[in-house]
């Protein structure tokens, strides 16, 4: 069985990784400072408790594991932060990243799949967006996510690394079996907002500008179902193991919803009103983000389960309700 580190294996994505590669007859091997995963959520291999900045536990994890390749997670996420903290993202995903590129170096390790975002692209010409859209990040988040991209384009020049930079939308949902699911502190994201202030468990949601240039006047995005940005990560890395290209690649179901429309659709599947109210923008939020994934489906084989916004709502309602938060 091959090993494979999964750098934030304890945070919302990896954890849900991890179970797809142990599906798909992989050692996961979460490496997580659980700075913001969960040990709970660790639940298909072992756990390597570190900073992704510590060369030394980095070394002593993949002596121990020997991985074949590298799922890599870990970093800081949150757009607003990066605007009011940039430190915190260079030194967390840039600096952590340069880490970790280099002690798979050290280690012989040559494929490296990455957690990337459509917040490279800044604000688009045109949605849905393509892979060769330019990348004009508009936020320390997106800008540090575009710097590692270039550092695995350098490392592959000088290493040979080969590798696939999964540019995904909004990921959203919870595992369809109920074992794992969003749980953030603070919660950040829209649907489990919504589905707290629907339970009354919450406060209200907060809509950032609704004076945006969309038929609705909120942010559009395209919402991702976290069990299908994993099995993108599984198919990603099969691909560079069996040596067949790499590079970026964008997921997302290819159309997007409003936030007003997010919040309908939890008062759909809840049958409960969701409370909001209307607030300023913020900064470093483009109006529109929507993905062409068609390059991850014709070469990757990917086929995402949920197309549905309602079916992606429905499967975080059962996750907050089994977590006792709504």
């Amino acid at each position: 069985m091959k090993a494979v580190l999964v750098t934030g294996g304890a945070g919302y994505i990896g954890a849900h990784a991890c179970k797809a590669l142990a599906a798909a007859g992989y050692l996961p091997v979460a490496y997580d400072d659980l700075s913001a995963g969960h040990e709970a959520s660790v639940r298909w291999g072992p756990l390597e408790r570190g900073d992704i900045a510590d060369a030394r536990r980095l070394d002593e994890a993949i002596a121990r594991h020997r991985p074949a390749a590298v799922m890599h997670f870990a970093g800081s996420c949150y757009v607003g932060e990066s605007v009011a903290d940039p430190g915190k993202y260079y030194r967390n995903n840039v600096t952590g990243s340069l880490a970790l590129l280099s002690a798979m170096v050290r280690h012989g390790i040559d494929k490296l799949v990455f957690s990337s975002s459509c917040a490279t692209y800044g604000i688009p010409d045109a949605v849905p967006i393509r892979e060769d859209a330019p990348q004009r990040p508009i936020n320390p988040y997106g800008r540090t996510k575009w710097i590692v991209e270039m550092m695995l384009r350098d490392f592959a020049t000088a290493h040979g690394m080969a590798w696939a930079a999964l540019r995904y939308f909004n990921a959203a949902g919870a595992d369809p079996d109920g074992e794992i699911g969003e749980s953030h502190d603070p919660e950040t994201h829209l649907i489990p907002l919504a589905l707290k202030a629907a339970a009354g468990t919450g406060g209200d949601v907060t809509v950032f500008g609704d004076d945006y240039d969309t038929p609705d006047g909120t942010c559009i995005r395209d919402y991702i179902h976290v069990s299908d940005l994993a099995s993108a990560h599984v198919l990603a890395l099969q691909a560079l193991l069996d040596g067949r290209p790499g590079g970026a690649f964008n997921l997302g179901i290819g159309h997007g919803h409003s936030v007003r429309q997010v919040i309908d659709a939890v008062a759909r599947v809840t049958g409960r009103k969701v409370p909001f109210r209307v607030g300023k923008r913020r900064p470093g939020d483009p109006a529109a983000l929507v993905a062409d994934a068609a390059r991850a489906r014709r070469e990757l084989g990917w086929n995402p389960a949920f197309a549905a916004l309602d079916g992606i709502v429905e499967t975080a309602r059962r996750w907050e309700q089994r977590a006792g938060a709504i």
